[in-house]
């Protein structure tokens, strides 16, 4: 019920895994059409950009404005790090608290004055302060280093090399909340050098019992996890799409004008196999340098004529073989017959 520090930092971290499956499947999605040529209607969606720049700005984010305040000379409570808060994110649309002077929340009693709460893409989130100055400076890891380094053991006093006073930094360690934004910039920017699958996990019920649906709750994570938006992306687009050379490398077979070399530009052939196969025109589109299938049923009978032409062309293979060492065995029988007929006649 009371969410601290711990909990933003995690939320933080949701927010910008929330916003790379925005950018992977909703956004380059409806821009690779646009890219590619093909007639699109641009859907809507919530981005959640907005609420990743009110945490992470570097200078007018909640976060910085954290670090500034352990930074900053004299007293520096929770209390003054909500003023700034307050200061700072009055007006923005995400951020709710009751102390700003222009709030819009002055009369909400649901929101304590020791609070803030955040606008979410799944939902708002109440944040107690106190305790946020403290955690962000993390002051207990630097003693824990010092008093582990003094361990007889070399295994703990290897492990904390940092506690070592011949090697004090007199540079301030970074914050907790730096340290986290940084690790949170390299899993980003690890993550979008992959082609990486979700698997979306709805809650049924708060009770975590078997068998029972709370359909409000449902269609709450439905509606903030993007999956609404994400279905009417792909129902309206396209469920698979290839270049025209592998595309035409794979599918050649079917056709007898592009099997088993085509001489010509790759979407060529795929337009002569496709109208071969008299696939209905609604079923596909051709891009810039791809084609677009519509419905896995086309891709998956595409698959399916593949297999039995590949079993066909093995039984084709397989009868020349046998056609070809039966022949082989028959020729050198009758060359062997004529050799040993040719020696009894001589004899006789």
């Amino acid at each position: 019920q009371d969410n601290s520090f711990e909990q933003f930092i995690i939320n933080y971290c949701n927010e910008k895994l929330q916003q790379i499956f925005i950018e992977l499947t909703l956004k380059e999605e409806q821009e690779e059409y646009i890219r590619e040529g093909i007639e699109w209607t641009h859907i809507e969606y919530f981005n959640n950009a907005i609420i990743c720049d009110l945490i992470e700005n570097n200078q007018t984010g909640i976060l910085a404005m954290l670090d500034e305040e352990c930074l900053r000379p004299g007293t520096v409570t929770d209390d003054t790090f909500l003023e700034k808060l307050n200061q700072v994110c009055a007006t923005h649309q995400h951020f709710e608290s009751r102390m700003s002077k222009c709030s819009r929340f002055l009369n909400d009693t649901s929101l304590p004055h020791s609070c803030f709460r955040i606008q979410h893409y799944a939902g708002k989130v109440m944040y107690q302060v106190e305790g946020f100055v403290d955690k962000n400076n993390d002051l207990l890891y630097r003693d824990l280093s010092q008093a582990m380094w003094k361990a007889s053991h070399s295994l703990i006093k290897a492990l904390f090399p940092e506690g070592n006073p011949a090697k004090i930094n007199l540079k301030r360690p970074p914050t907790a909340g730096s340290q986290f934004k940084a690790s949170v910039a390299t899993l980003m920017k690890n993550l979008q050098t992959k082609n990486p699958n979700y698997i979306r996990c709805i809650k049924p019920n708060d009770k975590k019992a078997a068998h029972v649906f709370n359909d409000a709750l449902v269609c709450h994570q439905i509606r903030y996890l993007g999956l609404l938006e994400n279905v009417r992306v792909r129902r309206a687009g396209y469920a698979f799409r290839q270049a025209y050379e592998p595309c035409l490398e794979r599918y050649k077979m079917l056709c007898k004008q592009t099997w088993p070399h085509w001489r010509g530009p790759a979407r060529a052939g795929v337009e002569v196999l496709f109208n071969e196969l008299e696939i209905p025109e609604e079923e596909f589109s051709f891009g810039r340098s791809k084609i677009f299938i519509r419905n896995p049923r086309t891709l998956f009978k595409l698959e399916d004529l593949r297999k039995q032409r590949l079993e066909d062309l093995a039984t084709l293979i397989e009868k020349i073989y046998r056609g070809w060492k039966c022949r082989t065995r028959f020729l050198l029988m009758k060359k062997s017959q004529i050799v040993i007929a040719s020696w009894y006649r001589r004899y006789a």
